[in-house]
């Protein structure tokens, strides 16, 4: 087994080499990214499952009020589809932000999981988030997932072989227990995703958290605390980051009424709608909307 410098030198040579500005790569679910600024003011992205491996530089990521931060050698677990608030850290324009991320399916992980022992797969909380230390044998299968992405002609059969291994990796490691629970239909994971895919789908409409708890199949109680427990927010917390962030979206795509921005959002105040606005953003929409198109911001393609 080569070592873990060797190896994240590699990775570092292979993201500066193919990283686009969109993430994209011609390897399906795998993603890279390679970023040179590090903003002042803090980045707004939705995410998606999918295992974040850092080859040099770092990111803070902030879940609600919950904080985690990986750097060069450490990667990162996102389970179900949340807003986050993130800011690059230890970055230069001579020694860039390198990563990579693969997207983490649920059907692979189902199929890995019931072939995995018991006994090699530990425990883990309800939070969909995790960090922790990537390990040789998962290093080694990301570069040659990264390779592929000079042998075209390999990619379609050998990507989904390597996809399976990094994931087993990653299974049979310390963070075991939280991959685990995106492959178990009845887990509680699984049960708050449909209620997160509900509000993501819906953002704009009225939501009742009793009916939530019965998509989830739950109490209102029970569903109040793991909702809680994976996203680090309540229901209605979680609702109002992806209204806010959809409006910011939708305010620096095109110049257009500030008020019936907030409303298509699903304020029906207008007031109440700057309000939190400005509390979450630091600025009005107004004017924040004139500085992000100014600046080109924010950019839209950014992996957690």
């Amino acid at each position: 087994m080569r070592r873990t410098a060797d190896l994240l030198d590699e990775m570092r040579t292979l993201i500066a080499a193919h990283a686009r500005p969109d993430l994209s790569t011609s390897v399906d679910g795998l993603l890279m990214s390679k970023v040179t600024t590090a903003f002042a003011a803090p980045e707004y992205s939705l995410t998606e499952p999918l295992v974040v491996v850092m080859a040099q530089g770092g990111k803070r990521l902030l879940l609600g009020a919950q904080a985690y931060e990986y750097r060069a050698g450490q990667c990162l677990v996102v389970t179900a589809n949340l807003p986050v608030t993130g800011h690059y850290i230890d970055i230069t324009d001579d020694s860039p932000s390198l990563a990579m991320a693969l997207v983490l399916r649920p059907a692979v992980v189902a199929e890995l999981v019931l072939q995995a022992p018991v006994q090699r797969l530990s425990r883990g909380g309800d939070a969909a988030m995790s960090t922790g230390e990537a390990s040789a044998d998962l290093l080694d299968a990301v570069v040659r997932m990264l390779r592929l992405l000079d042998r075209p002609v390999d990619a379609p059969v050998l990507a989904p072989m390597i996809e399976r291994e990094i994931i087993w990796r990653l299974l049979t490691g310390p963070q075991g227990g939280v991959i685990r629970q995106i492959g178990l239909a009845d887990s509680d994971l699984s049960l708050i995703s449909r209620s997160i895919g509900w509000i993501r789908g819906n953002y704009a409409e009225p939501m009742r958290v009793e009916d939530l708890a019965r998509l989830s199949g739950m109490s209102p109680s029970a569903f109040h605390r793991h909702f809680r427990a994976v996203t680090a927010m309540s229901p209605l917390q979680f609702q109002k980051r992806i209204r806010l962030q959809e409006a910011r979206s939708l305010l620096v795509s095109g110049p257009g009424d500030v008020a019936g921005i907030g409303h298509r959002v699903g304020y029906d105040s207008p007031s109440q709608f700057n309000r939190e606005y400005r509390r979450m953003f630091g600025v009005p929409p107004g004017q924040d909307a004139a500085r992000l198109r100014m600046e080109g911001e924010p950019r839209t393609a950014l992996l957690a």
